[in-house]
């Protein structure tokens, strides 16, 4: 959107998903537009009153990162209005009761908050205050990329190759706020609301590496820029120290994707390319999210909403329980259930492992991590359960089904990670670890891992389920033709 260039008495910036002082579009187009800029944040209650308990290491790592914000802002000669209740309601009495001129946001892609600013710029506009969005989130949004028949992209390969065309430096240029410091406005001091007051407790998130905030952000940024060049070699394996576990300081915006696409480009390796290869598949994620909304309750292909999933509850709640019988699987879920992290690799198998060895709907699954993880982006989420489930855009073919077993071999092969979250398989041996099923009762006993009572036998046979689901996809797919 073009940004009116004249300069209002005062405006107010609407931090969401965006929780940092510098390097920030919506922020930095109202300082340079208004002559008095207020910030404020909405502790959301149409959002939180849906989120379940397990996602309260979430809320406690949006509150440290607003916390943070605000002394950030604070220590710049401005503040931060911290408001608690419907933000559709909360802003248009905000921007009455400062008198602004405009509302500054970032733009958000999830339709449930597309609806709500278009509920807000509705109420503002009755008060004849403009809502101004800007691109924030992704390097490239909506039209800005299309096929050459002026359609979006529905395969990556073609959409990675469009969006490394078209990049240049203008494209991740940062933002520079802190030239316009000078005109925050500086309202009195307010305290946050505590944790409790918004319904959720104080979790382990401490334990977390994820460390909240624009420090936290900057402290793994850091860290990453010493292992970057060795990402494509190591990014697989779960037992390393290989991925960036930035995801999370990505999805609340403590840190800017222009920040990470230039740190990528200025590097000349294979582990920069392929992780900014990642970032690529963050802002096709967006696209497909933007331009086919429906995706968040059907599925890409139509086709296989025909599916019919076993829907067995038992084996739903062995997976979320980490209780399955095959040991990457189930480290990978109490992973999730520990931590509310989840390594990649383990998100693709243990997505695989639940639609296609265990026969149930995808978005039992999605619903689970949404409820879960950490980092959960309803774009990224939704695209890689339906990637795994082969619904989606460019997804993995249906007869591609992961083996666990030969899935854990390759990417866990001396078990270290299975054994640091599965404690009951410590003394396993290696040649057992993947599949400890194949133990003899003397071997169980020597291990101190008896099946049955410290670890479970698998709920499913992999080689028939295989064939379950190849008949599945087979029959949705003969009932399309």
């Amino acid at each position: 959107m073009a940004h009116n260039r004249l300069l209002y008495a005062k405006t107010l910036v609407w931090f969401r998903r965006d929780l940092r002082a510098h390097d920030h579009a919506a922020f930095y187009h109202a300082l340079k537009t208004g002559r008095a800029v207020y910030c404020a944040f909405v502790f959301d209650t149409e959002i939180l009153r849906l989120l379940p308990p397990q996602a309260g290491r979430r809320v406690e790592f949006i509150w440290q990162s607003v916390r943070e914000l605000a002394e950030a802002l604070r220590d710049a000669g401005g503040g931060l209005l911290v408001l608690h209740g419907p933000a559709r309601e909360a802003i248009p009495k905000l921007a009455a009761k400062l008198g602004v001129q405009a509302v500054f946001a970032n733009r958000d892609y999830e339709p449930s908050a597309q609806a709500r600013d278009a509920a807000v710029a509705g109420a503002l506009a009755a008060q004849g205050v403009e809502f101004q969005t800007c691109k924030d989130q992704v390097i490239f949004e909506g039209a800005e990329l299309l096929t050459q028949s002026g359609r979006p992209y529905s395969v990556f390969t073609p959409y990675k190759n469009a969006w490394l065309k078209k990049l240049d430096c203008a494209s991740y240029s940062p933002f520079v706020t802190e030239k316009h410091f000078g005109r925050l406005a500086r309202p009195p001091r307010q305290p946050l609301p505590p944790l409790p007051d918004l319904g959720f407790a104080a979790t382990n998130l401490a334990q977390q590496r994820a460390g909240a905030g624009m420090k936290g952000a900057k402290t793994l940024l850091h860290n990453f820029e010493k292992r970057i060049d060795t990402y494509s070699e190591t990014r697989d394996f779960p037992a390393l120290d290989g991925s960036s576990r930035l995801s999370v300081h990505l999805r609340f915006g403590t840190v800017s994707i222009r920040r990470l696409v230039a740190l990528a480009q200025a590097r000349a390796s294979r582990g920069a390319a392929a992780w900014l290869s990642e970032l690529v598949w963050r802002d096709f994620y967006f696209a497909i999210l933007s331009h086919h909304p429906g995706v968040t309750v059907s599925a890409f292909h139509p086709e296989y909403d025909a599916l019919e999933f076993e829907n067995r509850e038992d084996y739903f709640a062995a997976w979320c329980a980490g209780r399955t019988g095959y040991p990457l699987v189930d480290a990978a879920m109490q992973q999730i259930n520990q931590t509310g992290f989840m390594h990649n690799r383990l998100r693709m198998v243990s997505a695989s492992f639940l639609v296609k060895d265990l026969g149930i709907d995808w978005r039992w699954g999605e619903k689970y991590f949404a409820d879960n993880l950490l980092d959960y982006d309803l774009a990224a989420n939704n695209g890689g359960w339906q990637w795994a489930a082969s619904t989606g855009c460019d997804a993995q073919p249906y007869f591609r089904i992961f083996n666990p077993v030969t899935q854990s071999e390759k990417f866990d092969a001396r078990g270290k990670f299975i054994r640091n979250h599965l404690p009951q398989l410590a003394r396993v041996p290696d040649r057992f670890i993947h599949a400890p099923w194949k133990m003899g009762q003397e071997e169980q006993e020597k291990a101190g891992c008896i099946l049955g009572r410290d670890y479970p036998l698998p709920v499913v046979d992999h080689a028939a389920a295989r064939a379950r689901t190849l008949e599945r996809y087979g029959k949705a797919r003969r009932n399309k033709a």
